[in-house]
């Protein structure tokens, strides 16, 4: 028995949970100093939000050391019971859930409140995991894939009612499982690549003008592959389909995004100087990272974060706290500190013996790939602010406990993969 103990000990991955600990750590100093109070100053008081995020901290390690213990076996047969639970928490949000800031997301229970939508991501690449291992040794069909989307679509469809942008277009980033596994090709995603950067110039040149640049490119293209009449047809086909999306594209702009929503790009691409209304977070963020300078202004030193300049600098904007305080050093040790546990899941995905577990650990990548860059690019300016949490370093139970789950649910996984059947 202390072998089998002592065994199983040794085949869990201390390096990735010391990277997520480590993490949990630099939120929580962080969240202490985005709302220091001088008059209660104690990183435990229980008043504020850096001594709840400590009780979040130590329900997490709970919550992950009991996900190791757990027989693997009820993660392989529960994923669709819940998925169903999640499923009905999205809906009973629409219901009785509590609207902050224009969006209906959460449940209250108590002081405390549930976001549903964190357990969202969770539930689908679960879900996703076991219906792509039920694939197993067939070749990836049209019909797989229209059945994994709907996986992911359908709770991306209750969280948008809330309405979330947000957190439904990181579903979205599960579009790298689908890659990995060979549902969707190289191509296709060079297309969307395409259709983003075609969607931004559409939103900044007259919609004519550039399909005439788009037909201008297709001819020019038809010249140097020397007018062969199937690239004739397939360019045609091109730009009949460019010239159509060009032009619906001021109709999804419109009828589809919410008005601060279209603000927030306009600013992003140049077409609106508001820095004291809809800029003026961004604006806030970006003078609080850039006045840290190279090693910041110290712990409980920033001035932007004293003075509550920048709003949500708990939660959507702790990255600025981070910039202020510790300068460029902190913030490129922060991100060292992601790029290493992104690759180290990676590195487990591409070891684990099934399908399952593999498909599972490209979706972890994925959420946290997508929430670790948009959190980041938007508070620096890059990316418009649709606000999404950064992982294990904003404030909030749901977040840090989705994600923790997330996390350990894979550590569980890669801890039996030695006993278990590759598929």
């Amino acid at each position: 028995m202390h072998n089998d103990k002592k065994g199983f000990l040794g085949r869990i991955d201390w390096v990735t949970i010391c990277l997520w600990f480590t993490l949990c750590l630099i939120g929580w100093f962080n969240i202490h100093a985005a709302v220091y109070d001088a008059e209660n100053p104690g990183i435990f008081n229980m008043a504020t939000n850096y001594g709840k995020q400590s009780i979040y901290i130590f329900t997490a390690l709970i919550i992950g050391f009991s996900i190791l213990i757990i027989d693997q076996r009820f993660f392989y047969s529960a994923p669709p019971f819940i998925y169903f639970v999640v499923i009905l928490l999205l809906i009973a949000v629409l219901v009785i859930g509590r609207n902050v800031g224009g969006n209906q997301a959460w449940i209250p229970l108590g002081s405390f409140r549930l976001q549903p939508s964190e357990f969202g991501k969770l539930a689908t690449c679960l879900l996703l995991a076991y219906y792509l291992n039920t694939q197993t040794n067939k070749l990836p069909s049209f019909k797989a894939l229209l059945i994994g989307a709907s996986i992911v679509l359908f709770p991306v469809f209750l969280v948008m009612l809330q309405p979330d942008t947000g957190s439904a277009l990181a579903f979205f980033s599960l579009i790298f499982v689908f890659y990995r596994e060979g549902y969707v090709g190289t191509k296709l995603l060079i297309f969307g690549g395409l259709a983003i950067l075609l969607f931004i110039m559409a939103l900044l040149i007259n919609q004519w003008i550039l399909i005439g640049i788009i037909a201008a490119i297709c001819v020019l293209f038809i010249f140097l592959l020397g007018k062969k009449r199937k690239y004739i047809i397939d360019l045609s086909i091109i730009f009949a389909v460019a010239s159509v999306f060009v032009m619906s594209v001021d109709f999804a702009y419109e009828k589809i995004l919410q008005p601060h929503q279209r603000n927030r790009i306009d600013i992003i691409l140049g077409k609106m100087d508001d820095p004291k209304g809809q800029g003026y977070n961004l604006n806030q963020s970006k003078i609080a990272i850039g006045s840290g300078k190279l090693f910041g202004k110290g712990y409980l030193q920033g001035t932007q974060t004293k003075y509550n300049f920048v709003p949500e600098q708990s939660t959507d904007f702790i990255f600025c706290t981070i910039g202020e305080e510790w300068g460029f050093v902190g913030c490129v040790t922060l991100i060292a500190l992601y790029v290493f546990l992104l690759f180290r899941i990676i590195h487990i995905a591409e070891r684990q013996r099934t399908t399952f577990a593999r498909v599972y650990a490209y979706g972890v990548a994925s959420i946290l790939f997508f929430h670790f860059f948009i959190n980041i690019g938007m508070t620096i300016g890059i990316v418009p602010v649709i606000g999404i949490p950064l992982p294990f370093i904003s404030y909030g139970g749901s977040s840090l406990w989705s994600f923790t789950i997330l996390l350990f649910i894979l550590l569980k996984f890669d801890s039996m993969r030695k006993g278990l059947s590759p598929n």
